[in-house]
Formats: C-alpha cells, sequence, structure tokens
C-alpha cells in the first residue's frame, strides 16, 4: 500500500473506475448506533474536496434494527431509527440503484448477544438477509462485511497457534454464530448470483470518533478522562490483536473493489496484547495515572485471539498501525479534548 491517506485513496480509486467505466459508483455504508469510528471516515474518502464528482453519490444509510437502537439509547435527537430488516426501508436505502455495499450494521457486542439472543439474531441474520436481497434487486455487485474472528471459537491448546481462514466454524456465543449465519448467507449469494461478498474477520477495532463505543480502548479512554477505575474482566492475562479503524477502512476499499477480496480475509495487526499490557500502552501513550481493579472473568470471552493476516497481505493489504502504541497517539489526541460522559446505566 502506498502512503496517500486511505481515506482520500478509496476515494480516488472510485473516481478512477467511475471515469473508466462512465457509470456512477455509488457505495452503501450503514452502521450501528451514533458513532462507528470507520464508518465516518469512509465517508470522509468518499466526499474528499478534490472529489466533488462524488458528492451527489456518497451517502451513507444510518440504520440497524429499532429495538437495538430504542433499548441502547443510540438513537440522536429528533432522529427516528430504521429496521435494517425492514423492506420497506430497504427498498427506499436502495432507490436508484447502488454498485456496492459496506455493511456494517450489527449487535456487536457479545455481552448482549447473550443477554439477547433474539433481538441479535433478527438484526444479524435476518438483517442480513433482506440487505442481501435488496442488494442483489438493487443490481450491487460487490459487498464488504464486517465478519469477527469470533466465528471460529477458542484457539486450543496443543492446537493451531493462530486463526487464519481455514479455521473451521464454531462459534461460542450468539454473537459468534449470527456473524458465522452472514458469512453463510453471502457465500450462497456469492456462489448462486454472483454478488461477490468479502467477510472481513475483524480483531479489536480502536481508532476515532469511539466516544460511544464500549470496546477496551474507549473505556480505558473514558476512564482516565473521568478520573473513574478500569475493570479489568477477570486476571487480564487474555490476549487480543487490535486493528486500527483507518486500516479497516483500507481493508473495505480492497473488499469492495478487488476480486481477489472473496469469503472470508482475516484482518488484524499479528501481534496480540493481554489486557494487561494495553492498559500499560494507554498509560504510556497518555501519560496518565489510572486506577483498575480485576472483577469477574465474562461469559462467552475466549482466553486468546492470535490472527494469521497472512492472505489479506497476499491480497494487497498491509496496516498504516501495526503496534498499538503508535495508533493510539492520535486516539488519545481526540479523547483528551473531547466531551466525555459516563455510560448510561
Amino acid at each position: 500500500m502506498n502512503d496517500r491517506d486511505p481515506f482520500t485513496a478509496l476515494g480516488e480509486t472510485i473516481r478512477e473506475q467511475r471515469q473508466r467505466s462512465q457509470l456512477p459508483m455509488r457505495a452503501l455504508a450503514e452502521r450501528v448506533g451514533i458513532s462507528n469510528p470507520y464508518l465516518s471516515q469512509i465517508e470522509r474518502g468518499l466526499r474528499a474536496p478534490s472529489e466533488q464528482v462524488l458528492e451527489s453519490i456518497a451517502r451513507a444509510l444510518e440504520t440497524s434494527s429499532r429495538a437495538l437502537h430504542e433499548e441502547a439509547g443510540l438513537v440522536p435527537p429528533g432522529q427516528e431509527a430504521d429496521d435494517i430488516a425492514d423492506p420497506a426501508v430497504l427498498e427506499r436505502a436502495f432507490d436508484g440503484g447502488y454498485d456496492s455495499i459496506v455493511h456494517l450494521a450489527a449487535v456487536t457486542s457479545v455481552l448482549r448477544s447473550v443477554e439477547q439472543p433474539e433481538l441479535t439474531f433478527r438484526t444479524n441474520v435476518i438483517g442480513t438477509n433482506a440487505l442481501l436481497a435488496a442488494g442483489r434487486a438493487a443490481g450491487v455487485t460487490s459487498l464488504a462485511f464486517a465478519s469477527t474472528n469470533a466465528v471460529t471459537g477458542p484457539m486450543t491448546a496443543g492446537g493451531r497457534d493462530r486463526i487464519s481462514e481455514a479455521a473451521v466454524l464454531n462459534p461460542l456465543t450468539p454473537y459468534g454464530s449470527t456473524k458465522a449465519a452472514g458469512e453463510m448467507l453471502m457465500s450462497a449469494y456469492t456462489a448462486s448470483y454472483g454478488l461477490r461478498c468479502a467477510c472481513i474477520r475483524l480483531t479489536n477495532v480502536y481508532g476515532p470518533g469511539m466516544q460511544a463505543k464500549d470496546s477496551i480502548v474507549a473505556r480505558l479512554m473514558r476512564a482516565i478522562r473521568l478520573g473513574t477505575t478500569f475493570e479489568i474482566y477477570g486476571d487480564g492475562t487474555q490476549v487480543r490483536d487490535y486493528v486500527h479503524a483507518s486500516d479497516v477502512v483500507e481493508a473495505m476499499r480492497l473488499g469492495l473493489l478487488s476480486d481477489d477480496w472473496a469469503g472470508p480475509m482475516v484482518i488484524g495487526s499479528g501481534t496480540s496484547l493481554s489486557v494487561l499490557q494495553v492498559v500499560d500502552a494507554v498509560r504510556d501513550v497518555s501519560g496518565a495515572d489510572l486506577a483498575v481493579r480485576h472483577g469477574p472473568a465474562k461469559p462467552g470471552e475466549m482466553p486468546a485471539v492470535i490472527v494469521d493476516p497472512s492472505r489479506a497481505h497476499a491480497a494487497g493489504w498491509t496496516p498504516r498501525f501495526p503496534s498499538l502504541e503508535e495508533g493510539l497517539v492520535g486516539v488519545w489526541d481526540e479523547w483528551s479534548t473531547a466531551e466525555v460522559e459516563a455510560p448510561a446505566a
């Protein structure tokens, strides 16, 4: 990958394809909640000032399960939430036709999925099926799907040492199982209808625009700004891979535009860190004192996620932020001046 800003590169690539084909290249991006760290940046890449030609076609559909929005309190003031499983909503969204979809709408919390499996199934499976059907009817030819390595289950002692695309599906939670179901639907749509789907299996995503999120990096930043104690679930030795939002954007771009991206594609830095190491990294970058306490481990949490992103590398993807510490610098710059509120109880 070159040194251009990946968001601008996305807009430039789409513009170049439009000029070659003389056809409009339109991308439908949809999200859950009021903040998604990579949707806004995908939009920014499409709407770069130098890409005036894309201004009228770079729209984003902000939609998900109405029940999820209302229950989580994520509907912005004055805005009514749409339902990704509602055919009428999708018909309006696809009016005029689209070439590509970036599919981010989902129940993304493992813990929420355990507590609310029916809601998770409706949003992640029924909603995904409805989206695929609507996309096919609208003439969509490519789709980039935010999937997860939770579809493959735990890494077992004496077994595989890294998670790759070849791992057998073995999800442990409603979240992982519904994402696996989404991948299977996409496999069928690719084979049956020629709608190429890139199932991008993400590790823990962090980056700008995460003030409304409940991921570990956001929780750590929030604890520093509010002066609260950070709770570590279990002993803190569980390890995870962390990938920056800008690197996810680049993977989504390739997923939309490259024929090499079809089926599952593992995306991650390739280096996993324990929760204790992440806490130390945030302390180092922020320079802040951060009090922590240990609480009980959460059900369904995998002890280790160590991924092998070599297939993605071979298909043209290289992370701009291979180390967590490097990526955290910009994240802390944003959090250090942002208005931060305590999460709703």
